[in-house]
């Protein structure tokens, strides 16, 4: 328990909020330090003056407010601001904070400990656009298809209440308030309670290197929140400095609320690189160990994006559990569309990227990145591969089109069949995006409905971001660039098509590659030892995944990726695509080629003299005796 026992005790369950007490009433308790009064006006039960304690903090008994009732909190009598650690806000940031009771919540879990933390496929998901009524109810319809796909977590955006009618959730100001536009807390809790009933696990993304520019309260109770140091985003969050304790108890706190009051399995954390801490224990650790203690008997997740990938998060401070992969989406879409620009500079989408990436994880580990004139990464030696999240697709790449297209409408179908393949095969843990596995026709661009002066903003700064992309400055220059503030930008992102596609060839090479992944314990699971690979060519290579012992043969298989023209292999004298003995030969397990996928037909593997890969496509061999 990271909170200090006088302050946690058996009738409060984390030290700030708001919280209803087993016999009747609610407890108030929030930091205030920049205030010299604070009182707590209720609806229905008028302004009660809270109680001064010791460090700023301010608390008070009111034994007639009740689930349900709004209130404010009035500091210096003048000042009338919504909780910082409001449960829900239902009319927004700038609205009333609710009284909420998690306890009567009927969950049906108790039977839960976790979901498949050993082989995870994880599904990015952004509740407003999931569906077309952008809600946790209506999003809970559609888990059963998600467990029938194969996937294993669901990473849902951040939910943190934000301004405006729509928005990816990373501008949150609320953090512990559920925005209103999906549902209330308690259709939250519904939709993880009904993912477990279907053996998946819920893990949230949550932004803890900044708070969004419009509606955020913190400072009006203490300028201490805020760091002097600067993020891309605005002022981070001050976790090292003067009165740094009660910032950290906040976050903590925000950390094991999530835990306790939503049974979540875990956690991600937005731009890890971004969480400036001087301290002697970082504040990554104590969120890392803060998530484990509020979750004993069940097992959690938590994995963190960190652009400059750094893997001693994975190793030395052993704070998370894997990493966002971003070197294999850019090399991937280097190969996808041939485009080498912006940060993707200096990625080649050549086979030995592919090998080493599925051998080592990270494609820099230390190396020159031009891009950033700097060396980017740090060894991964010793790291299993699914510590390494590897994707085609997220949130922000997706947008960073600035059309918002998906990459396989960038790509030749047969080489993004090819990728997709290895993506699914290989040895690390793999991410979907939403509509990936049934090939959306949406888009998926960057929105937040601001008012007009951040709005202008907010179109400023994205245009300034999109501008380092040379193949998009014509486009930008036009005024080309959907608007992030409007309605129609934010629509047209909606799953609308789901049920037309959800019986086409996208999904049954997904829910094929997932199954086969899932059957089969080589690539279920990979160890660093039991995968070597190869380059066989300009546009071809070759994963070999070994069986656990030196003896079994029958358990190998052989991923042969071809992304250019037809390739003949068998003539070859690469010693990875021999059969695993004498006694046994290759075939064919999967081909991208499978006309189930939309491709030309799966060829057969002679059993003597050379045999010829197709373009763009990928083959998974198994070994078989004679």
């Amino acid at each position: 328990m990271p909170f200090p026992d006088a302050v946690v005790s058996s009738q409060r369950r984390l030290p700030i909020g708001a919280e209803p007490q087993s016999g009747g009433g609610t407890h108030f308790r929030v930091w205030a330090p920049a205030a010299r009064s604070v009182a707590v006006a209720i609806d229905d039960a008028g302004v009660r003056p809270m109680e001064a304690e010791e460090d700023g903090y301010f608390a008070v008994f009111v034994p007639e407010a009740r689930r349900g009732q709004r209130y404010w909190f009035e500091l210096d009598g003048d000042r009338r601001m919504p909780d910082p650690v409001s449960r829900f806000q239902p009319d927004g940031p700038h609205g009333a904070s609710e009284i909420v009771d998690p306890r009567e919540f009927s969950w049906s879990d108790a039977g839960w400990s976790g979901p498949d933390l050993e082989h995870p496929i994880v599904y990015e998901m952004h509740v407003g656009t999931f569906t077309e009524s952008g809600t946790w109810a209506h999003a809970s319809r559609h888990l059963r298809d998600l467990a029938r796909l194969g996937v294993s977590l669901i990473e849902v955006l951040p939910v943190g209440a934000f301004p405006g009618r729509f928005g990816w959730g990373y501008d949150g100001v609320c953090l512990f308030a559920p925005t209103a536009q999906y549902g209330d807390p308690d259709a939250f809790r519904a939709f993880v309670d009904e993912a477990h009933s279907l053996g998946l696990g819920v893990i949230l993304d949550v932004v803890y290197n900044h708070l969004g520019p419009d509606g955020a309260v913190l400072q009006q109770f203490s300028p201490h929140y805020a760091s002097q140091t600067i993020t891309d985003w605005g002022a981070g969050f001050n976790f090292d400095g003067e009165h740094s304790g009660p910032v950290r108890e906040f976050v903590l706190s925000n950390v094991a609320y999530w835990m306790d009051e939503f049974h979540l399995d875990g956690l991600r954390l937005d731009a890890v690189q971004a969480l400036h801490d001087r301290s002697e224990t970082h504040i990554v650790t104590d969120i890392s160990r803060t998530m484990r203690a509020h979750a004993p008997g069940r097992r959690v997740w938590i994995v963190g994006e960190h652009e400059p990938q750094d893997a001693s998060l994975l190793r030395d401070r052993g704070e998370l559990d894997a990493l966002w992969n971003d070197d294999f989406h850019h090399t991937a879409m280097v190969s996808l569309t041939g485009k080498r620009e912006a940060y993707y500079t200096d990625y080649l989408g050549s086979p030995q990227e592919f090998v080493s990436a599925a051998k080592r994880g990270f494609l820099y580990q230390g190396q020159w990145y031009s891009w950033q004139r700097n060396g980017r990464g740090d060894t991964t030696r010793g790291l299993a591969p699914s510590r390494f999240v590897a994707f085609l697709q997220n949130h922000d790449q997706v947008a960073n089109s600035a059309a918002g297209v998906r990459v396989h409408k960038l790509a030749h179908p047969g080489r993004y069949r090819a990728l997709t393949a290895l993506l699914l095969l290989g040895p690390w843990t793999p991410m979907l995006f939403q509509g990936q596995e049934f090939g959306a026709s949406t888009p998926f661009l960057y929105f937040a409905d601001h008012a007009a002066a951040l709005a202008q903003s907010i179109r400023a700064g994205r245009r300034a971001f999109l501008w380092q992309f040379p193949t998009l400055r014509r486009m930008l220059v036009r005024g080309g660039m959907p608007d992030p503030s409007a309605w129609a930008t934010f629509a047209q992102c909606k799953l609308l098509d789901r049920e037309r596609m959800e019986q086409g060839p996208h999904l049954n090479l997904h829910t094929d590659l997932i199954a086969l992944r899932r059957a089969t314990t080589v690539l279920r699971d990979c160890a660093p030892w039991g995968l070597d690979g190869a380059v066989l060519g300009h546009h071809a290579f070759v994963l070999r995944f070994f069986g656990e012992r030196p003896d079994s043969f029958d358990d190998e298989r052989l991923l042969v990726v071809n992304l250019g023209p037809d390739q003949t292999i068998a003539t070859m004298p690469e010693p990875l695509l021999a059969p695993p003995s004498r006694d046994h030969y290759w075939t064919t397990a999967l081909s991208t080629e499978d006309q189930r996928y939309r491709g030309s037909g799966i060829l057969p593997i002679p059993s003597n003299g050379a045999w010829v890969l197709p373009a763009e496509s990928a083959l998974l061999l198994k070994a078989v005796r004679r």
